[in-house]
């Protein structure tokens, strides 16, 4: 006996029943692609957010800095750790961070000092490319800065209002100056949206009177074949001992771990959704078994083994599974395609920004489309639909033909 031939026929002599199976299968295996390459997206964009709008890749600072963020607690002699770091094939970006009050007209806030080597950050981080309004910071321009959304909110000012700082610069001196906003940032994180203000670090240095070191040097690796975060981090560490190596993941790990939980979290809304089609699935064939009763114990009068049977009932689902992953590839690929260029705007459904552990939610939501994307659901569909398909199966092959041939 031909199996499949027998398969591909009894699948088009119950058409009717195959198209309801086919197309349940087909409609979960649409949403649950579309529903992973959005997925996939959020995350990406979530993790790049994290990494690209601020963090780095990998963070470098002086010991015990992170615990206390103490202005005198430096980074020593930073020219020679950016000189090792561009051997080691890195992008380094030294920051300085500093804390003081920012005032305009009647409002006040505190705020967190960042003083940024314009050049040097714009090949590391893509913060530059985040702006609301304004323009970003300029060497040209000392006197011009950039400011988070809900720090300029509170503060009251837009484009081209000043803003006074007073704090305390390193040597124990008053320091004060009249600051320009220059431009205003996007949602990037919580600390940035409250409490950033950048300015250059020649400003920096200047109102606090900062000599020539830093407090934090980001690194963004560029090498044709980047090593993964933990060798980079360990490799790192062990070239430079008197000073604290950490990755994104270690600087973020609340981030971290809700990303890798929501990549879990996919597989098992993927057995959730399927496990209602196995339902579906295993209905249909114990009907198709009891309604060619007959036809199975005539087939087994004529000699065919019950493995043959069993095959019989498993090669027809695995047509129906076929024909449902074609269906559900053909409609849910290009939409997620057409989702990575064009996004779903939720702008409109949020009167604030969202964020997800203090990193800014983007409103535009783009899809991404990867092999994982589109091969793993399609997975657990046909392991589902192939675990439901056992039972109707064993069913068909145990049947005995005499009791089969007086069934009513």
């Amino acid at each position: 006996m031909n199996i499949f031939v027998c398969a591909l026929r009894n699948v088009w002599r119950t058409r009717q029943r195959s198209g309801v199976i086919i197309l349940a299968m087909g409609f979960a295996g649409f949403i649950m692609i579309f529903y992973a390459a959005l997925m996939e997206g959020l995350l990406r964009t979530t993790e790049r957010n994290a990494i690209a709008m601020e963090a780095g890749q990998i963070q470098i600072h002086a010991s015990g800095y992170r615990d206390d963020p103490d202005l005198y607690k430096t980074i020593r002699n930073p020219a020679d750790v950016l000189a090792m770091l561009a051997a080691q094939g890195y992008m380094a970006a030294p920051r300085l961070y500093g804390f003081g009050l920012a005032a305009a007209g009647v409002a006040s806030a505190g705020v967190q000092l960042r003083g940024l080597e314009i050049g040097q950050e714009s090949r590391v981080t893509e913060i530059h490319q985040h702006l609301l309004a304004g323009r970003w910071l300029a060497d040209a321009d000392p006197a011009g800065v950039v400011i988070g959304r809900k720090l300029a909110k509170t503060l009251g000012v837009t484009v081209g209002d000043e803003v006074v700082i007073v704090g305390q610069g390193r040597d124990g001196s008053m320091a004060n100056e009249i600051y320009r906003v220059r431009g205003l940032l996007k949602s990037a994180s919580e600390g940035i949206d409250r409490a950033g203000f950048f300015m250059t670090a020649a400003a920096f240095r200047s109102l606090l009177v900062m000599p020539a070191e830093c407090h934090e040097i980001a690194l963004r690796y560029t090498g044709a074949d980047p090593p993964t975060l933990a060798t980079s981090t360990n490799d790192l560490a062990a070239r430079l001992p008197g000073l604290e190596v950490k990755n994104w993941r270690q600087l973020q790990p609340v981030l971290a771990r809700l990303l890798d939980i929501s990549r879990y979290s996919l597989l098992l809304m993927l057995f959730i959704t399927y496990t209602a089609v196995g339902i579906l699935t295993l209905n249909s064939m114990l009907m198709a078994v009891f309604e060619r009763i007959h036809e199975f114990g005539i087939i087994k009068a004529l000699g065919v083994p019950p493995w043959q049977v069993f095959a019989l009932i498993l090669v027809e689902t695995v047509i129906q599974v076929l024909a449902a992953a074609g269906l559900a590839v053909s409609t849910a690929v290009p939409l997620a395609l057409y989702c990575q260029t064009h996004p779903v705007d939720l702008s409109a459904l949020a009167s604030t920004s969202a964020s997800i552990a203090g990193i800014a939610l983007d409103p535009l939501w783009y899809s991404r489309v990867t092999t994982e994307t589109v091969v793993a659901p399609l997975l657990v569909m046909a392991l589902m639909a192939m675990l439901s398909v056992i039972y109707p199966a064993l069913k068909a092959a145990r049947i005995k033909p005499l009791a089969a041939i007086h069934y009513r």
